[in-house]
């Protein structure tokens, strides 16, 4: 859902309030949940794992999906927790380091956003 909120305030060619307000408004709700479940223990699945490795990168956007973490104090504790291990800094600092601009250009919008899918060996 947030990869939807990306896309329609971010990306989309024109401008689309449905779709905006939808993702926006769904990943809010995802918010919610998260935030319930993480008031009852300090990582996704108990433990740090690899649930929190894989959502922690959905939620480092949360601005640009229209959202707050001091809505959701459960969830915010969460992503600061998970901001200060030593490893996620490591890796977001090699990021930086690799990624220093955008590379999406009208090009790879066409790509990214503009396949389907290949039906026959013709069209491969």
């Amino acid at each position: 859902m947030a990869g939807q909120n990306h896309h329609f305030s971010q990306y989309a060619p024109e401008s689309i309030p449905y779709a905006i307000d939808r993702y926006r408004n769904e990943t809010n709700r995802l918010y919610g949940v998260l935030n319930g479940h993480l008031r009852e223990q300090d990582f996704i699945a108990g433990d740090y794992s690899i649930a929190d490795m894989a959502c922690y990168p959905w939620i480092v956007p949360f601005q640009s999906q229209g959202q707050t973490l001091e809505n959701f104090p459960a969830l915010h504790r969460w992503f600061i927790q998970i901001e200060e291990r030593p490893a996620t800094q490591k890796v977001y600092e090699i990021g930086k380091q690799v990624s220093q601009h955008s590379t999406l250009t009208e090009e790879n919008k066409k790509i990214l956003f503009g396949q389907r899918a290949k039906s026959s060996p013709a069209e491969a």
